[in-house]
């Protein structure tokens, strides 16, 4: 009696050191599940709309499946065909084992498969030559896989893995690249084609040799009769259906706007639900096409919601085959020119320096070292503040942002979660040219600014997620500036062929401002209604110029069309007059030079001329006029005449010396150049 119970507990503490050791080694050595989670990055708009997908490794499509989006009738016809006892096995089926054994006696070969869905799992996760050793390893995978996860899970693990041929991996890949179609769209033949493709992928493939795929889909389609699985009719109908040799394409919208958002997937999360419109992107990447069709330059846009911040069409470049075609122009900093005009007359409303009715004077000015100039060098004198505004005069604008303070003006800028991108070595007074766009900002930038004066001054980052949680505002003006604005902005002269919104019917009411940089290299074009913010950069990417081409003339009429093809029109809007400043703001301020300014020679020059009076080619002089009068030049007191023919001042100097060179103005102002003038030898050296 003791020697049984001996014997029982040797036999118990096996069973139980065996059972441990299986334990021990299923933590030590799990299946590669992490491998089964790499799959495609899908880029889905705001409402699961396919855009765009990304290859995994070796270039393979392999999307990740789900059943909630595959045909009910597709899981239970595979299941009968593949694994009947899918549900009531744990990985491994010992009916098919021993049945696979019985024929492979009976034959001499194998006949009758034993693999499971799970063991066929394993097979692609870790793929080793088809010996007994490895169906061995298939099976113990195969239960440890059962251990961990759940039928449902299997399944889709199955359905994300199996091959279809080519670099196809799963149904969904599969179903869109031979069908055109997703999983829970396909017919019965397109059902039996993609159940019998997994098991000889390369021999069966539709698009190299369709009648194989037509004779194993048959073969599959009288299985499902037989099972019952569809009538008589629908297997004659089935039959009948043509196989398909054509491969479609996945989609490949919005391929910047992926490539800025697939790093945000994770193994687990795929799939990206962007915030685009798909009908808003597909419009806008139609307009941009279109417009760049007939010349060498590219464009970027982007649409914002302002209600939610959200980006329902973004275009980084007008085609891949433009120049710099590659490149998100959205993200890239670029000078701005005019388009941060508006917000710096806001900052001076709200710190009460002036209204949109207060005078400021247009003429030139000078600030310290720098002296700006209007774009077309005419000056206008007394002018208003929604006229400077809506005619984009620079001097002004510099006057306003002086008062505002540059740096404050570009902390209020950073703050908003725009970044202003300038030189370290920028000093205070040279920091003013950030009025006329001496600084960097991308199109996202800009985008945030506009909306914020949609949004009654509130600024937010831009929001790229459908899902994503909705970002702190900051107070970038008050709502009551951000009205002011608006106004002004809404009755700027419209481009050519546009009629002003207020003499229309259900048409957008835009506030837009545009914008151009130095040497024509960008052109900008903001605006904004009620519900819509829209940015628009038109140029080249390598910063080459396009010479005449304005923020008005090159940007401004792809604005206009964005908008015409958007839906919230919105009320309409009527014409508003501005009321003259308040008695305290009449006179916002602005100093004019006074005198003539002497480009040459500077003072303090040191001229070296190779032959003294006519002789030589003397030298011309030049100089700026504080008004449009003609100015009249001295030397040494002596006046010097203009040439008949040239119209040029040309002094032929008589020898080497010291001179004052002055030249004085129709209202009697005078400034002086002292200058040396020394003779220039054919060797290179100076005589003195």
């Amino acid at each position: 009696m003791r020697a049984n119970m001996a014997t029982l507990r040797k036999w118990i503490y096996g069973f139980l050191f065996f059972c441990g050791a299986l334990l021990i080694a299923n933590v030590a050595f799990p299946p590669p599940l992490e491998k089964a989670y790499n799959t495609s990055t899908l880029i889905v708009d705001k409402n699961g709309q396919w855009l765009n997908a990304y290859t995994v490794e070796n270039g393979r499509w392999r999307i990740k499946a789900e059943l909630d989006g595959i045909d009910e009738n597709f899981i239970a016809q595979l299941i009968a065909i593949e694994d009947k006892r899918f549900y009531r096995h744990s990985g491994v089926d010992p009916i098919a084992v021993v049945r696979a054994i019985r024929s492979w006696k009976h034959h001499g070969r194998a006949v009758s498969g034993a693999s499971t869905l799970t063991m066929q799992l394993v097979r692609k996760l870790e793929p080793r030559p088809r010996t007994l050793r490895s169906k061995a390893i298939e099976t113990i995978r195969a239960v440890q896989i059962e251990m961990r996860l759940s039928k449902r899970e299997i399944l889709e693990l199955y359905l994300t893995h199996t091959p279809y041929g080519a670099n196809i991996e799963g149904i969904v890949a599969a179903s869109r690249i031979y069908f055109d179609k997703t999983p829970n769209q396909l017919t019965h033949a397109q059902i039996a084609q993609l159940i019998s493709l997994p098991q000889a992928p390369e021999a069966r493939r539709p698009d190299r040799h369709p009648e194989n795929a037509e004779k194993t889909r048959n073969k599959i389609l009288a299985k499902l009769h037989k099972t019952g699985f569809i009538t008589s009719l629908q297997l004659r109908e089935a039959k009948e259906e043509k196989i398909s040799t054509r491969k479609y394409t996945l989609p490949n919208d919005a391929w910047l706007t992926g490539r800025k958002l697939k790093n945000i997937a994770t193994p687990l999360y795929p799939k990206i639900t962007s915030s685009l419109d798909t009908r808003i992107q597909t419009m806008l990447a139609r307009l941009g096409r279109d417009y760049t069709q007939s010349d060498q330059f590219n464009v970027a846009a982007i649409i914002i919601d302002n209600e939610t911040m959200k980006v329902r069409g973004h275009l980084g470049s007008a085609g891949r085959n433009k120049p710099g075609g590659w490149i998100d122009m959205t993200s890239r900093p670029r000078s701005p020119g005019s388009t941060l005009k508006p917000f710096i007359y806001a900052f001076a409303f709200d710190d009460g320096l002036s209204a949109p009715g207060s005078f400021v004077l247009d003429a030139p000015t000078r600030f310290g070292s720098y002296q700006p100039e209007n774009f077309n060098r005419r000056y206008y004198g007394q002018v208003r503040i929604f006229e400077a505004l809506g005619h984009s005069l620079n001097v002004p604008a510099v006057i306003a942002l002086d008062k505002v303070g540059t740096d404050r003006f570009e902390s209020a800028l950073n703050l908003t979660g725009a970044k202003v991108s300038k030189p370290n070595s920028v000093n205070s007074d040279a920091g003013l040219a950030l009025a006329l766009g001496g600084a960097g900002m991308t199109v996202e930038d800009i985008a945030i600014l506009y909306a914020a004066l949609a949004n009654g001054g509130q600024a937010r980052p831009l929001v790229w997620l459908e899902n994503e949680t909705p970002h702190s505002s900051y107070k970038l003006m008050s709502e009551e500036s951000a009205r002011k604005i608006t106004t002004i902005l809404r009755q700027a002269p419209t481009p050519n062929g546009r009629v002003p919104h207020w003499l229309t019917q259900n048409s957008h009411a835009i506030a837009y401002k545009t914008g151009t940089s130095y040497g024509f290299r960008d052109a900008w074009a903001a605006g904004y209604t009620d519900k819509w913010t829209i940015i628009v950069w038109v140029g080249r990417p390598d910063g080459a110029p396009r010479v005449g081409k304005t923020g008005r003339q090159a940007a401004a009429p792809l604005l206009f069309d964005i908008f015409a093809n958007l839906p919230g029109v919105g009320s309409d809007q009527h014409y508003q007059k501005i009321q003259s400043a308040p008695r305290g703001l009449k006179v916002f301020g602005g100093t004019a030079i006074n005198q003539p300014e002497i480009l040459f020679p500077p003072n303090g020059a040191e001229i070296a001329v190779s032959e003294f009076g006519k002789a030589g080619r003397g030298l011309s002089f030049a100089a700026r006029s504080p008004t449009a009068d003609p100015l009249q030049w001295y030397v040494d007191g002596k006046p010097i005449s203009r040439q008949e023919t040239s119209r040029k001042t040309i002094w032929y100097p008589k020898g080497n010396g010291f001179y004052k060179v002055s030249v004085v103005a129709k209202n009697g102002s005078a400034t002086h150049s002292f200058i040396r003038v020394i003779a220039f030898d054919r060797n290179n050296s100076y005589e003195n």
